[in-house]
């Protein structure tokens, strides 16, 4: 992700006053920026950001050589082209020869400050002022060669530019300065809203409530008789832009019988209204805050800003005549306005933060209309400019609640925890506001009931008098002894119950908190929960669902829990907004730790947070989610938002919120105004010296491991420093937790699409498709690895007869679990136990006994011992038996080797050997025949039998391609030369050695290699292959690939396995036997990519249905993959779907030598020096081919 980097200017630019004269640039003038050969700088029409600048020949009249020089200070102006409104920028990048990019102009932005100097010859040299090297091209200035920043030296001519007015005027609409609309003024985001507050529901009293199906469960359904839900279908008209809107939809006379009906919650671009747009940071619309305004190119052209009008009507339940009546919406994207009965009530934004607003004097008895106006953009939207599909509508519950006049209007539970946490003290912080006459007095009751409804204390707090339209503030408290704590490993929930009583005694409302006992405390740069030092192992959660939009069902966000917490998984950082609020709920049962973070992203310009003027929205935002979610115990951390830059908005927010509670508070983009430091994307090298900072912070990774498509490559060295080196770290979060892809309405659910599918444009492709599960909530093999690495009990083999277990969790004993072993003699199992461990507290190690080493007996086999720590009992997220650890040891070293083969070996027969046209030459006997093209130096048959093993004469070739989303390659043309072949028959003519001498050519990169066949009388080929690298080598594998028989489609292998596993991804895959076919093999990216490997075999067979095939054995390990397509195939087609449309039938081997890791590139660091393939040097491995009959 795009980050902003300012660097000071200091002394860089004395040498132009040797040669600089001054010369003013007319900032309402059109310009062309040309080079001294005549060449002109030009963004070929591009509207995106992030793109990049070239040198291209110059056209008269060509808009996309036209910029304008605005003036910031003196000689220094911000270049910008008319046609994109984008900027030239750096890219915050101090590095030297870095392609310039075009971005959002920003006034503010130092990578956007270029100094102008106009030489005494007449030419201009533009320096950044972020990083001191000048605007330049290559030294050979050839068209379509990109601009870079270079060393300044002005007497190259690369680095000088002439300007040549232009008359030229770009088709661009001016910049909006003025507004009379709400949705475009930054300092209205709420009007005749009500203040922000718990998430409770009110009943009329405590036998209501403790009957109700949604006591103690917060996420479920409530049936309050003070509480309507208005979810369901509404009736709904759809324009491209307000002008179109039917202006009078409101009124009770308007007939809307004739519209279409949508569900509530729902995103209409998921029914087929508009179209859903995915950016990670550029604004879907000029970017021009507060104003909404279209961008050539854009969506915005079609759609300028899409309004949805909403219809519905209610029964006013029969009681509430003489309450106070609330309608509440838990979230609308992105501004609303709200009528009922005809009468305008008031205006909100803040698409992820709840809205209510009191409508006790709009209703009436019986029947009553709801009318709601959407609008997809708004001002806020510059605050909600996240990395995601911008959709739009009510996406979350809408509701009434009723209260009497006497109103308990919010509730803050706190708590204070003795020092040996035997005693605690509940403080439960009242707000009773009064909407009729004045009162003597009320009172408030507080039950404290345990788990099993058990009240352990009772307290009643009165209000004294409350005068007509005043709201008290009434503290009550009381203390338990032995509270049993909250935390992710044991989500202990006691039931505050609280009623509030008039002036007679008598329970005018009822209401219930779920509460959890727990301390967090920052102490040595480290984060404790209860006193226990605890690791944050998260990741990112986006709400996205490929049918629902943003309309989150309550049984998705339950499978998104209990998946983190089957995999080891206990934080989530809600990117970058509050989650619907029936999730905190279900934090809090299940058991996750939370960074809760406010809805707001200005990533596309950043100056927003550093200007007053939208001071009080930043704020809103972030106080209304404090308000909210103060009560859950499962939020331990406030963030006040995401890649928004740091500035005075940022230290108002913390204030605001320190205000409210006391939690910690995070924010990656100001670490200085935030209670930990917080870091995106490192390398473990730079994690490692942001960790040695003597900073008295905590340091965490708020986003790190970029999972998009095959991907999370070296996760465990990144924990084997937190967990055990590090100073200040306390965890991360993988980016992120799903794929967003979304279906088209109408199409099959498997069909699923990112950016650019819809014909969305600003879009980011497939950027969004980071997850560790798909879209669909399939577990990935990424997902695997993290439940491996993250696992909190470690394993150490002490001897073959016992294994010590170090107990990492913070309050789990050791007796919690079972321990099972099974010890396998060449991927079979030969001895198997189960039992319960012994007593082990926290961070306390225990050795077992495994006796396994008299079982050892066989020399010339391979032995590995597999430990599962299993649930003993049944737990809420998951069943007895469910697997949370696990280990593999290898208990011998045995070199892997295929049998010697000599003369008098059994079915070692002669071989007859035969040249045909000069070109091909064969060998066979009664068992076996293989053929070469001596001309290309390929094996083009091989038969076992009446069996051909190859397709089409497809035998072992150089493959190097691999493209995956963190190392993108496109396909380059390989030509494969051969320098010398040849073949040599053994004297007892019961084998023959042939050599083929190759190679290849792919672009600038040439390998050598050598392939050597010996092919012996049973049958058996012995290959051996060596490459050489060169100095310029930069490809991603070495392989030997072929295509097999169709029919050989079933697999067996003795390696790592069963799931997809690489040489930086392979902790959670185990040596073991494995079988599966080869259409199994596949994994499921949404965006296709290279796929399937498996690490680390002993020896592998393809067989067909009668079990005939072949058998390969390397010499050591051999990886693999086999698949029903080339790794080029996989690339081009895209979509996962469309698989089936270039399926072959055949069978694609590749057989590794090396392979380059994952990594994280996508977004990150790539792979670790060890994972990468060495230049100028020589790889080799051999293999054998034989025959399974």
């Amino acid at each position: 992700m795009y980050k902003i980097k300012s660097i000071i200017l200091s002394g860089i630019l004395a040498f132009c006053n040797l040669c600089a004269t001054a010369q003013s640039i007319d900032s309402g003038q059109a310009y062309e920026i040309h080079t001294l050969s005549g060449l002109a700088m030009d963004n070929q029409e591009s509207v995106d950001t992030g793109s990049k600048i070239f040198i291209s020949r110059r056209v008269p009249g060509k808009e996309s050589q036209i910029w304008q020089f605005i003036p910031i200070e003196k000689d220094i102006y911000c270049i910008v082209s008319p046609l994109s409104q984008q900027a030239i920028d750096n890219g915050g990048d101090g590095a030297v020869e870095r392609s310039i990019l075009q971005w959002s102009n920003d006034l503010n932005n130092s990578n956007q400050r270029w100094k102008v100097n106009r030489q005494s010859n007449g030419n201009y040299i533009f320096t950044s002022v972020a990083s001191g090297y000048n605007l330049g091209f290559p030294d050979a200035g050839l068209v379509g060669e990109p601009v870079f920043q270079l060393k300044p030296d002005i007497h190259q001519p690369n680095q000088q530019w002439i300007l040549v007015k232009s008359n030229v005027k770009v088709k661009a609409d001016p910049l909006k300065t003025h507004s009379n609309n709400d949705w475009e003024n930054q300092n209205i985001f709420a009007i005749n809203k009500e203040d922000g507050h718990a998430t409770f529901i009110p009943f009329a009293n405590m036998e209501e409530m403790q009957a109700d199906p949604a006591y103690r469960r917060p996420w479920e359904r409530t049936r309050s008789s003070r509480y309507v839900l208005l979810n369901g279908n509404w009736k709904f008209n759809w324009v491209k832009q307000p002008e179109d809107r039917p202006k009078d939809f409101y009124k009770t006379n308007y007939d809307v019988s004739a519209w279409a009906e949508i569900p509530v919650p729902s995103n209409w671009e998921m029914h087929g209204y508009g179209t859903p747009i995915y950016t990670n940071i550029t604004y879907p619309f000029r970017n021009n805050p507060p104003f909404i305004q279209g961008q050539r190119g854009y969506t915005v052209e079609k759609e300028p800003n899409a309004v949805g009008s909403y219809r519905h009507e209610f029964t006013l339940p029969a009681g509430w005549i003489d309450k106070e009546v609330f309608i509440h919406f838990d979230g609308v994207y992105s501004a609303m306005y709200l009528w009922i009965n005809g009468e305008k009530v008031g205006y909100s934004q803040g698409a992820n933060n709840d809205a209510r607003f009191n409508i006790t004097r709009y209703v009436h008895p019986g029947k009553n209309q709801v009318a709601v106006e959407v609008y997809r953009w708004s001002d806020g939207s510059y605050l909600e400019d996240q990395d995601m599909f911008r959709l739009s509508g009510i996406h979350r519950d809408v509701y009434l609640v009723a209260s009497p006049k006497v109103q308990l209007r919010d509730l803050h539970l706190t708590s204070v925890l003795s020092s040996r946490y035997d005693k605690a003290e509940l403080n439960v912080k009242s707000k009773i506001k009064n909407h009729g006459k004045a009162i003597k007095n009320a009172s408030v009751r507080v039950s404290l009931l345990d788990e099993t409804g058990r009240n352990l204390k009772q307290f009643v707090t009165e209000t004294g008098a409350l005068a007509a339209g005043k709201e008290v503030i009434i503290n009550s408290k009381g203390s338990i002894r032995d509270p049993k704590l909250w935390s992710a490993e044991t989500p202990y929930l006691y039931t505050v119950n609280i009623e509030l009583l008039d002036e007679q005694g008598k329970v005018t409302e009822a209401t219930t908190q779920q509460y959890g006992f727990r301390r967090i405390e920052i102490r040595n740069n480290k984060v404790y929960i209860n006193g226990m030092l605890t690791l944050f192992k998260g990741a990112n959660r986006h709400d996205i669902h490929p049918q629902y939009g943003k309309a989150i069902p309550v049984e998705s966000m339950i499978e998104d829990i209990l998946l983190f917490k089957r995999h080891n998984l206990n934080t989530i950082r809600t990117s970058h907004y509050p989650n619907d609020p029936k999730m905190y709920g279900l934090f809090d049962y299940y058991g996750l730790y939370v960074m809760d973070e406010a809805d707001q992203e200005c990533h596309g310009n950043m100056s927003l947070t550093n200007n007053p003027a939208w001071e009080a929205a930043f704020v809103d935002r972030m106080v209304r989610m404090v308000e909210r979610d103060k009560n859950h115990p499962s939020v331990i951390f406030w963030s006040l938002g995401n890649e928004s830059g740091g500035g005075c908005n940022a230290v108002a927010e913390y204030k605001a919120a320190k205000a409210i509670d006391d939690r910690p508070i995070h924010y990656e983009g100001m670490n200085d105004q935030a209670d930990i430091d917080s870091r995106m994307y490192p390398s473990i090298e730079s994690m490692i010296e942001q960790d040695k900072q003597p900073r008295d912070k905590p340091y965490f990774l708020c986003e790190y491991a970029h999972a998009m498509g095959n991907a999370v490559g070296n996760l465990e060295e990144y924990w084997d420093y937190i967990e055990y080196h590090s100073n200040r770290m306390i965890g991360g979060c993988i980016w992120d937790w799903v794929d967003q892809a979304l279906n088209k309405p109408g199409e099959a659910k498997d069909h699923l699409y990112f950016g650019g599918s819809f014909g969305d444009a600003p879009n980011d492709n497939d950027f969004c498709c980071n997850g560790l599960v798909t879209a669909d909530r399939r577990v990935t093999p990424k997902l695997l690895e993290v439940k491996k690495v993250y696992q909190y009990i470690s394993f150490k083999m002490n001897d073959k007869n016992s294994v010590e277990l170090h107990n990492r969790y913070t309050v789990h004993n050791m007796t919690h679990f079972n321990l099972h072993y099974t010890l396998e003699k060449d991927g079979k199992v030969i001895k198997e136990e189960e039992f319960g461990l012994p007593d082990g507290k926290p961070n306390e190690r225990r050795t077992i006994h495994v006796p396994m080493e008299r079982y050892l007996t066989d020399p010339n086999a391979e032995y590995f011992v597999n430990f599962e720590v299993k649930l003993k009992h049944d737990c809420v997220w998951a069943p007895a038996g469910h697997v949370v650890a696990t280990e593999q040891f290898a208990l011998n070293e045995k070199i892997n080797k295929p049998s010697e083969i000599k003369t008098d070996t059994p079915g070692n027969e002669i071989l007859k050997a035969y040249e045909e046209e000069r070109r091909y030459v064969r060998f066979e006997n009664n068992n076996c025949g293989i053929s070469f093209d001596m001309a290309t130096g390929q094996m083009i048959g091989l038969r076992y039998g009446a069996q051909e093993v190859l397709h089409r004469q497809q035998g072992p070739e150089f493959n190097w391609y691999r493209s995956i989303n963190n190392d993108p390659r496109n396909w380059t043309n390989t030509q494969i030369k051969l320098q010398d072949f040849t073949w040599k028959q053994a004297e007892d003519k019961k084998s023959v050695t042939v050599i083929a001498e190759l190679e290849a050519i792919i672009g600038k990169v040439n390998v050598p290699h050598t392939i050597t066949y010996t092919i012996h009388g049973n049958g058996a080929i012995d290959i051996k292959a060596s490459f050489k690298t060169g100095t310029d080598f930069n490809l991603p594998r070495l392989a030997l690939q072929t295509s097999l028989n169709p029919a050989l489609d079933k697999i067996t292998w003795f390696g790592r396995g069963p799931i997809e596993n690489y040489q930086d991804r392979k902790n959670a895959a185990y040596v073991g036997l494995y079988s599966t076919t080869v259409e199994d093999m596949r994994e499921y990216y949404a965006r296709t990519q290279s796929m399937g490997e498996r690490c680390d075999s002993r020896w592998l067979t393809l067989t067909n249905n009668y079990g005939k095939g072949i058998k390969i054995t390397p010499e050591g390990t051999i990886d693999f993959s086999a698949q029903h397509y080339t790794d080029r195939e996989l690339w081009q087609v895209k979509y996962a779907h469309d698989l089936g449309n270039i399926r072959r039938s055949e069978v694609v081997l590749n057989l590794d030598c090396v392979q380059r890791g994952l990594g994280n590139a996508s977004c990150g660091p790539g792979p670790r020096p060890k994972y990468e393939i060495k230049k100028d040097s020589v790889y080799t491995y051999a293999f054998r081919i034989e025959e399974v009959k």
